[in-house]
């Protein structure tokens, strides 16, 4: 278990979980040692248990309640994949609502206007407005394997604890598949049928896709693909390693561009910094990029060493959500799309 800096550090410093940081949470980083009752369209399932409800969560921490949850509030990316399932949640912190109030790529298919936003950028999270909506159960993912609650603020966890018992879904240093299942269990134990016809579908697909992907490596094994994020100063690296997209997908044949242990030591084992002068670094015939908010996308990259690329002249370059909504309806199309772009790439290095 890491010291408390280098947690403190680490939990900041992966704010991109292996790409970019808001500018903002880099200098942080850098710089210190009731509103309403669904959650969408209203189709989702009520908890409709009845009884006592009990989850093991990846901290091995059991939470064990009377009934289950109704009052569920969650990470943006969680309640997107609850969602998903059918289950809705009263609340959401994390990346929700864009400036102009369209939702965030983070919010999946939520109509966040159908839920209380109780914090929407990093470090801010109402303990107010999350004490009004009566929490049942927080749920949230984990990227350390010391058990921080992702974005739930430092200053104010243990207010936080008061309210409501948590759950965290660990999404550090494992394949996607691990944590896709852990939602799923999660999802079924608060009442999602999972054996619906649109889950199952979901699911295969998702298998499809992967079977598809390991084709696609199989065939071109020498395309290099490079996992990448751009702020306005710094272009990320990722190493496959720790993120459970890259991890999964290396698993599956894609050949990584892989940055040094040593030049990926300062963010933990996340990802390199690179200055724009030194963005061609790497080679790599396909490119996938950052398409959080937090990150400036392609089309907005204007150094003109970022488009004197290889890659990006010829096109192949695609995104990447280093932040996965865990459900299979929507991480099967990042498997087709990597796919794809494989299929179609050309050796451009």
């Amino acid at each position: 278990m890491p010291n408390a800096r280098a947690a403190h550090l680490t939990r900041r410093g992966i704010l991109a979980a292996g790409g970019a940081l808001g500018l903002g949470a880099v200098l942080a980083a850098c710089g210190d040692d009731k509103a309403s009752s669904g959650a969408g369209s209203g189709k989702e399932t009520a908890a409709a248990k009845s009884g006592p409800w009990t989850f093991k969560d990846d901290r091995d921490e059991t939470v064990e309640l009377d009934k289950t949850p109704a009052n569920i509030v969650a990470f943006v990316g969680v309640a997107a994949a609850l969602h998903d399932y059918g289950i809705g949640v009263k609340g959401v912190f994390g990346p929700t609502k864009l400036q102009n109030g369209k939702a965030d790529v983070q919010a999946g298919d939520l109509d966040i206007s159908k839920v209380t936003v109780i914090g929407n950028v990093w470090d801010e999270f109402s303990v107010e407005k999350y004490a009004a909506l009566s929490p049942d159960v927080l749920i949230t993912t984990m990227f350390d394997d010391a058990g921080t609650l992702w974005y739930v603020p430092d200053a104010s966890k243990d207010e936080i604890a008061k309210l409501a018992p948590s759950v965290g879904i660990s999404v550090y240093d494992r394949q996607m598949t691990e944590p896709l299942q852990r939602v799923y269990e999660l999802a079924e134990s608060l009442g999602a049928d999972v054996t619906s016809k649109k889950v199952t579908a979901a699911k295969k697909r998702f298998e499809d896709a992967a079977a598809r992907l390991r084709a696609a490596t199989k065939a071109k094994p020498d395309i290099k693909v490079l996992a990448g994020s751009a702020s306005q100063d710094i272009f990320y690296v990722s190493g496959s390693n720790l993120s459970i997209d890259l991890e999964y997908f290396k698993a599956l044949g894609v050949n990584f561009v892989e940055p040094s242990a040593e030049a990926l030591k300062a963010s933990g084992g996340w990802f390199e910094n690179l200055s724009w002068e030194n963005v061609d670094k790497y080679d790599a015939d396909v490119i996938i990029m950052d398409n959080r908010t937090s990150a400036i996308q392609p089309d907005a990259i204007e150094e003109a060493t970022w488009k004197k690329l290889p890659a990006v002249k010829a096109g192949q370059v695609i995104g990447r959500n280093p932040e996965p909504i865990l459900s299979y309806d929507k991480c099967a199309p990042l498997l087709e799309e990597l796919a794809e772009a494989i299929e179609k790439a050309k050796k451009v290095r």
